[in-house]
């Protein structure tokens, strides 16, 4: 969204009474409806959670998708919330304790702190090597996962919301 100091990042802060992720900070966004394209879920997540009419909203595309392991694929939508939505802005009590906005630039001139945990995998004990034509133990390969994170005025954006500003800016770099 556009504001005085130029084009901000909204973001919420879940409620900390759903079950998962309470009380991190993410963006809005949420599970497709069977039917539903990635953009048509983004306008109405964003809707939902916050009270933003989706004609308050202009898309700006797809990003890459994402993989969080073990978990789901996502595929981010960005867009520019106008003025309008931005006073009509009233986060869903049920889904979102506050919102906040961050400067673009405050991503783009201050690379997050990087840390990153291993993925370590573990063959169930009944695998059934015999039949793909291993013998065991198996050299199955592990993963590495990226955990940037920002800190901005007492709160962290991190881990896949961390994914997604960091790749929205790789990209816009690359432009």
């Amino acid at each position: 969204m556009q504001r005085e100091d130029g084009l901000h990042l909204l973001f919420e802060v879940r409620a900390a009474t759903l079950r998962r992720q309470g009380g991190q900070v993410c963006f809005p966004g949420g599970r497709m409806e069977p039917g539903e394209t990635a953009e048509q879920c983004a306008l109405r997540e964003t809707e939902e959670e916050l009270r933003i009419p989706q004609s308050s909203i202009q898309l700006l595309g797809r990003s890459d998708y994402l993989c969080q392991p073990g978990h789901f694929f996502l595929q981010p939508v960005p867009g520019l919330v106008d003025e309008a939505g931005f006073c009509a802005l009233r986060p869903s009590p049920a889904e979102v304790a506050e919102v906040f906005t961050v400067p673009l630039e405050f991503f783009r001139s201050n690379p997050p702190e990087m840390y990153f945990y291993t993925l370590e995998p573990e063959s169930p004990s009944d695998f059934p090597y015999d039949a793909v034509g291993v013998s065991p133990p198996y050299n199955w390969e592990g993963g590495e996962v990226d955990v940037p994170i920002w800190r901005w005025e007492g709160r962290a954006v991190w881990g896949m919301t961390g994914r997604i500003v960091k790749n929205l800016i790789e990209t816009m770099e690359a432009f």
